[in-house]
């Protein structure tokens, strides 16, 4: 089985480094960048096109479908191809996603988002292939994240990936309430709420994260 860790808005895949070596033991595991080491062009940022890329990077690979494991945008990307390709996925782990921008708390005045957001600019100045453009690229996400995604409880009744529905128990940018909204809809969704962590769970307890990632991809059953 190929898994496809996918990861947040701002990041870069070296953020799953303690996953990989313990996903890689059982599984084919392939990290990819949406934007980190990506390039870019005028094209505006959105769920969908960002999602056409995972499907392309498949493409290429030759891999017809895979076992998704995405943080934050990562996950909406994993939520989008569920119900626009559902024949791509197997399975998918979600953390921390929302189904609308009404789910995300207002994070301006976060410390922990604001210093997340400095060292994301550090690491695009060494990462991307645009290394001075992290200011129209944070602009650009920025405008997606204020109107997008807009799942409806009836796509996500919609979707028939086996699926589980995943954040942290203090989770600084996503509402338990719309967490819970995207597990409820989703038929048969498991739902795991970690303890003791929070928007950045699998850096505050990689072993949690990674012990419940190796569950769900063993234990859960594809349809």
């Amino acid at each position: 089985m190929a898994g496809s860790p996918i990861r947040s808005g701002l990041a870069n895949s070296n953020y799953w480094g303690l996953q990989v070596p313990a996903l890689a033991e059982k599984y084919r595991v392939i990290v990819m960048d949406s934007h980190g080491r990506s390039s870019r062009d005028e094209k505006p940022y959105g769920y969908e096109l960002m999602a056409s890329d995972v499907l392309a990077l498949m493409d290429f690979l030759k891999i017809p479908n895979a076992a998704v494991v995405g943080w934050s945008d990562g996950a909406i990307l994993g939520l989008d191809i569920a119900i626009r390709h559902p024949e791509r996925l197997n399975k998918l782990f979600a953390f921390a996603a929302n189904s609308d921008p009404n789910g995300v708390k207002d994070i301006a005045q976060s410390p922990v988002f604001n210093a997340f957001t400095a060292r994301a600019e550090k690491e695009y100045q060494l990462l991307s292939p645009t290394p001075d453009q992290f200011k129209p690229f944070l602009a650009g996400i920025g405008k997606m994240w204020e109107t997008q995604p807009n799942y409806t409880a009836e796509q996500l009744q919609g979707i028939t990936v086996p699926t589980w529905i995943v954040d942290g128990d203090h989770d600084e940018a996503i509402k338990r309430e719309n967490t819970e909204f995207i597990a409820a809809w989703i038929p048969d969704c498991g739902l795991l709420i970690q303890p003791a962590v929070s928007h950045f769970s699998f850096l505050q307890d990689p072993q949690q994260f990674t012990d419940a990632v190796l569950h769900f991809l063993a234990h859960q059953q594809s349809r």
